[in-house]
């Protein structure tokens, strides 16, 4: 009878084994589908990913940075146009003679 009984213990022991690979396995596989599933939900809310809005960050800070520089720039030259001080001319302003329309 002891013949019996390991038989017993051995098939049952073997069946929990089993049973515990496909509990995890269905884990993996509900893991799976839940986050194909949110996934999907994002993707269908237009969501932003982190680095998307990591390199707009980085852009809008720049942007920001080249404003201030240029505020400057604008405020002083307004200035010199105030006190009666012209701008530097280009080399396509009037008298320079290049660009005009009636070079041959």
């Amino acid at each position: 009878m002891t013949q019996t009984s390991n038989r017993f213990f051995d098939e049952a022991a073997r069946l929990m084994n089993d049973a515990a690979g496909v509990a995890q396995g269905v884990r993996r596989e509900f893991d799976t589908m839940l986050r194909h599933q949110a996934e999907r939900i994002l993707g269908d809310l237009d969501v932003v990913k982190r680095e998307e809005f990591e390199a707009v960050k980085e852009m809008a800070r720049l942007a920001r940075e080249e404003n201030e520089v240029l505020k400057t720039r604008i405020a002083a030259l307004e200035a010199k146009v105030e006190a009666g001080v012209k701008p530097a001319e280009t080399k396509f302003a009037a008298g320079s003679g290049e660009g005009t329309s009636g070079q041959a």
